[in-house]
């Protein structure tokens, strides 16, 4: 019987045995370092939880594939590290649109996870944050003549209108972002989002990161593989 100690997150006992009854493979990394979920039962209050377990090893490859955990003797620790547990927070959840900038790709996946485990107004700020960091970058520099004053630099319920205005955001977007001004502002200082309003903010921000960033870079790798087969000829 395999073992494995963990903190356990039923109970809260830390560094606890628990007895390992079933595994699954679920990631492959370099071909041979294997994630797994293991289901086990907690020793002190008998509940159980699916962890996540990260093969360690080289050496261990062939008992991992063939024959999973419950061959191992002993601890599993020795032959895996515990990377988590399977929660709430690991529900579906949209992914973030392809080649956002760093700050942005974490404001969405951040989104993202509180609307998976329901923190519809944690959500919905982050969503906002994401629009917020995305559009300040479609401004002129301050001092431009065209450039909008202080206030409608800074606010981005103000924002959107004057980009939309002057051109810098396509008008198909402008009836998503009414999100924006119905939800986002009540979301951030009332805490009365819901579960549709933190929706609609997660549409209008995927379509416009997608409009910003996603399609500029397809077309551009497009364009490099179309050169890339021109040249070969």
């Amino acid at each position: 019987m395999a073992e494995l100690v963990a903190d356990c997150p039923r109970c809260g006992a830390t560094k606890i045995g628990c007895i390992a009854g079933a595994s699954i493979p679920v990631g492959l990394e370099h071909g041979w370092l294997h994630t797994l979920e293991v289901f086990a039962v907690c020793r002190n209050c008998s509940r159980s939880t699916i962890f996540i377990l990260r093969q360690k090893n080289y050496d261990d490859t062939d008992m991992v594939t063939q024959h999973g955990v419950m061959k191992f003797k002993g601890s599993l620790n020795n032959h895996f590290e515990v990377r988590g547990h399977i929660s709430l927070k690991d529900r579906f959840k949209t992914q973030p649109p392809d080649h956002l900038p760093p700050e942005i790709d974490s404001a969405f996946r951040e989104g993202a996870t509180c609307l998976a485990v329901q923190c519809f107004n944690a959500s919905g700020v982050m969503f906002r944050v994401c629009v917020d960091l995305a559009t300040r970058s479609l401004l002129p520099p301050e001092g431009d003549p065209e450039s909008p004053n202080a206030r409608t630099r800074r606010d981005l319920g103000l924002r959107l209108p004057w980009l939309f205005e002057s051109g810098r955001l396509p008008e198909a977007l402008r009836d998503l972002s009414a999100c924006i001004h119905q939800d986002g502002n009540d979301g951030a200082h009332q805490g009365t989002l819901t579960k549709e309003d933190a929706e609609d903010l997660i549409d209008f921000a995927e379509a416009l990161l997608e409009r910003l960033y996603t399609e500029p870079v397809r077309l551009q790798l497009a364009a490099e593989r179309r050169t890339g087969r021109r040249s070969k000829n």
